[in-house]
């Protein structure tokens, strides 16, 4: 591992500026620890919980124990959590069906969506299956200055305002993800403004960053995926909804069926990895934001736009980064593949991702396949070339990583 003496003077500087912050999202940790430690006791887990089940999987108690867990460490009413789920955009997509009905509107608070959320919507066409094709209003409310411009609420929400989207994370933009005091303030807007319109928070990458979930600061239902945040990193798949318990059970006969719902579902996983996922998650989450607080230091040093910076408030795990370049971009990914555990030897290329609308490069040397709680990062190929940098499920990985991507640029530019 050879870099450069200007940057192993700036990872020092950059350390030495970081301890205070660092010792911010270790609190965080101890006090998630605490509420997870606090619903398994009250729960009352057991190596009994641990078992897998197979077929119709009914009266599966580890299933109805871990979904019991995730209502209580995030203040709801209800929970499914489901290896069934097969990402986050599956989830979020399942929450929306169940609930929607034609002639429903939906409206996005937090502008234009995520790219594979795009497709779900049938944003710009209708893709086989969307919500556009089964008749579902959509209308956008666009950010001001990276904000959700609060006092347009009003003029947004409409009778047919069902369901208000809130995409609690940046995606591929350049905007701050949303605090939980934020998502407070926007759901009691909405609430004042229609009552029964119901907010739906996409918390991908925002699980235990806080030490508050978007439904406990006024969110009627949630999403999000167990290869991210509350995975801990070894939930080898899965997603998750929490919220009012009328909502999930309309979410659990879109994933399985009518009458069905959270009935069904054998856990063909092991059931262990889920639970101790969840246990370790508090901890990885704050390994994560470490790591990203330390690279926003690093390439804020080296003359790049990062977002957030170091110092600023952050509502998930993700760093953004303004390369310039479409070389620059393959270059950071090179080298964040490199000092990756898994397939090291590999050079990330811009491939067509699914539900993507542009080409997308990934550095993703996970145990877990797409796991971006483990160190990766990835972004489109176009301009301004921003990377998205996530997760590390250890500091140290984080650190070398980020002194990898940063040498591969230097060696660029030589």
């Amino acid at each position: 591992m050879m870099f450069s003496k200007n940057l192993m003077e700036l990872r020092e500087k950059v350390l030495q500026e970081s301890a205070p912050l660092f010792h911010r999202v270790e609190r965080i940790a101890e006090e998630n620890t605490r509420k997870v430690l606090d619903a398994m006791r009250e729960c009352r887990v057991s190596d009994a919980h641990f078992n897998t089940t197979s077929g119709y999987a009914y009266d599966d108690i580890g299933r109805g124990k871990l979904e019991e867990l995730y209502a209580r460490i995030f203040g709801a009413e209800k929970a499914l959590v489901r290896t069934q789920f097969v990402s986050g955009t599956h989830a979020l997509a399942t929450v929306l069906f169940g609930i929607l009905r034609p002639g429903d509107e939906l409206v996005s608070l937090t502008g234009k969506p995520y790219d594979t959320m795009q497709t779900v919507i049938g944003y710009d066409n209708e893709s086989p299956g969307s919500l556009k094709e089964f008749g579902i209003r959509y209308d956008e409310l666009p950010m001001v200055d990276g904000k959700v411009d609060q006092k347009a609420i009003s003029g947004i929400i409409k009778p047919r305002t069902k369901l208000v989207l809130i995409q609690r994370s940046r995606g591929y933009s350049m905007r701050s993800p949303l605090s939980l005091q934020e998502i407070r303030d926007i759901t009691a807007e909405v609430k004042r403004v229609k009552e029964d319109c119901i907010c739906f928070v996409d918390n991908c990458y925002g699980e235990f960053v806080d030490v508050e979930e978007p439904t406990q600061a006024g969110a009627d239902i949630m999403a999000g995926s167990l290869i991210k945040n509350p995975g801990g990193g070894i939930a080898p798949t899965g997603g998750y909804v929490a919220g009012k318990r009328e909502l999930v059970e309309l979410a659990s006969y879109r994933l399985t069926a009518p009458g069905m719902g959270d009935e069904l579902g054998a856990s063909l996983s092991n059931n262990r990895l889920l639970f101790q996922g969840l246990f370790l998650a508090p901890h990885v989450v704050s390994q994560a934001v470490k790591g990203a607080i330390f690279a926003a230091g690093m390439f804020a040093g080296l003359g790049y736009r990062t977002l957030p910076l170091p110092t600023e408030e952050r509502g998930d795990i993700i760093q953004a980064i303004e390369l310039g370049s479409a070389e620059k971009l393959k270059a950071f990914c090179s080298g964040i593949q490199k000092y990756s555990p898994v397939d090291s030897f590999a050079a990330p290329e811009p491939w067509d991702m699914p539900g993507y609308a542009d080409q997308v490069i990934m550095a993703a040397g996970t145990f877990v396949q797409g796991a971006s709680i483990e160190f990766s990062a990835d972004g489109p190929l176009r301009p301004p070339y921003n990377v998205y940098l996530q997760g590390g499920l250890t500091f140290e990985h984080a650190v070398i990583g980020i002194l990898g991507a940063a040498q591969a640029i230097e060696d660029l530019e030589k």
